[in-house]
């Protein structure tokens, strides 16, 4: 199959670039014709570029002709977008189709009713702008990077292509990678019947761990969003009983290390290296993923599966289809640092074993989130799309 992907990455690197790139390396190994469209945050800097991209946001023209033209001379029967914001915008889906492929874009976030895209403000879920045609709370609120202008160019584009239909009109297939976001997709106007469920994966099988280090793990960035506040809580209640080991950066750095100066049981790894986290994700009784947005599907849970490690996450969002209690982890309140503290004490029980249980998670992992079925289902998605492309006649602008 011919086809090209598309993607923005971004200046700081995350799970959608990481997707992205298995993705690619996927389809070129089974023998498809791959192109790719990228466009990088690193490349603009200072004002003048920051305008020229604002003013591009809502409608890319150099962007689309560029596609248009990779599009046609590769005559790609697939455009696959990951992230399209801010510099291929929404007028490359229209580029695509345009130049005759089917389009399909990945649902990594929840950017269609949210410019922010996590569904997340002041410390808690946030669903004001789901619904609205033009999402006016969240440039009321400068949620897009707490910048006033940046949420007024981000909340004007999708407010345009609510308006002109967008996602009915130039996208054939949507890919969520759980459930819980194509519920919540389907609820925010994307049509539900063409959301087709993929779960990520990851594309080296790192095997499983031992789970005999005596600690908890926790893995992934140091922000509000995180909960890391929950996290520190939770382990002042157990009061150094239980030992806990922090690999990640961010803005909440300086909590973190003021928490493990004052608490031995607590250790601040810095950002480990990938190499480390392998051993560290296989040797923990249990990961703990503190997360008080709904997520999408976070690889770092994946990665803990893969290593038949346990997980314990709030129960909310897309932890609730990922995580069954007392098979694969366990859930406890979101925000609730003693009711996430009672849990990990009960991970930590010498009543409690372990051993079937990571079990279940290895099998988990090796059933869902390996390349092998993941190309399989991409495979059928492309396909759906393909027929709806041609029972659909090509709209522009």
């Amino acid at each position: 199959m011919r086809i090209v992907i598309c993607h923005n990455d971004f200046r700081e690197r995350g799970g959608e670039d990481q997707v992205f790139e298995d993705e690619l390396e996927l389809l070129k190994s089974k023998g498809h014709d791959v192109a790719t469209f990228v466009r990088h945050n690193s490349d603009f800097h200072g004002l003048g570029d920051v305008i020229k991209v604002g003013l591009g946001t809502p409608w890319n023209r150099g962007a689309a002709a560029g596609l248009e033209d990779l599009v046609r001379k590769t005559n790609a029967e697939i455009v696959h977008f990951h992230n399209w914001l801010p510099q291929i915008s929404p007028a490359g889906f229209y580029a695509a189709r345009k130049a005759g492929a089917a389009v399909v874009q990945t649902l990594h976030n929840y950017r269609w009713a949210c410019p922010k895209g996590i569904l997340f403000r002041d410390g808690k879920v946030c669903e004001d702008c789901m619904g609205k045609r033009i999402p006016w709370p969240a440039v009321r609120h400068s949620c897009y990077h707490e910048s006033s202008l940046g949420s007024l160019v981000v909340g004007a584009t999708i407010g345009l292509h609510n308006a002109m239909k967008t996602t009915t009109r130039a996208i054939d297939a949507f890919i969520a990678p759980g459930p819980f976001i194509k519920a919540k997709m389907t609820s925010a106007g994307i049509p539900g019947d063409r959301i087709y469920i993929k779960p990520n994966f990851l594309s080296a099988d790192p095997g499983p761990g031992t789970g005999d280090g005596g600690y908890v793990m926790y893995l992934g960035r140091l922000s509000p969003e995180k909960k890391i506040d929950t996290l520190l809580a939770a382990w002042e209640l157990l009061d150094g009983r239980i030992p806990l080991k922090i690999s990640g950066i961010g803005p909440l750095r300086p909590d973190v290390e003021a928490a493990a100066q004052k608490d031995p049981s607590i250790e601040y790894l810095g950002f480990a290296p990938n190499e480390a986290l392998d051993g560290l994700l296989g040797d923990a009784r249990a990961l703990v993923f503190t997360s008080g947005t709904y997520e999408a599907q976070p690889l770092t849970i994946l990665e803990t599966y893969a290593k038949g490690t346990p997980v314990i996450a709030a129960r909310m969002g897309a932890m609730e289809d990922l995580i069954e209690d007392e098979k694969t982890g366990w859930h406890f309140n979101p925000n609730d640092s003693q009711d996430l503290a009672r849990v990990v004490a009960e991970a930590f029980n010498p009543s409690t074993d372990l051993a079937p249980m990571r079990t279940t998670v290895r099998e988990k992992y090796l059933k869902n989130f390996t390349p092998g079925p993941n190309h399989e289902l991409a495979m059928q998605v492309y396909d759906a799309a393909i027929r709806h492309r041609h029972g659909n006649p090509q709209e522009t602008r």
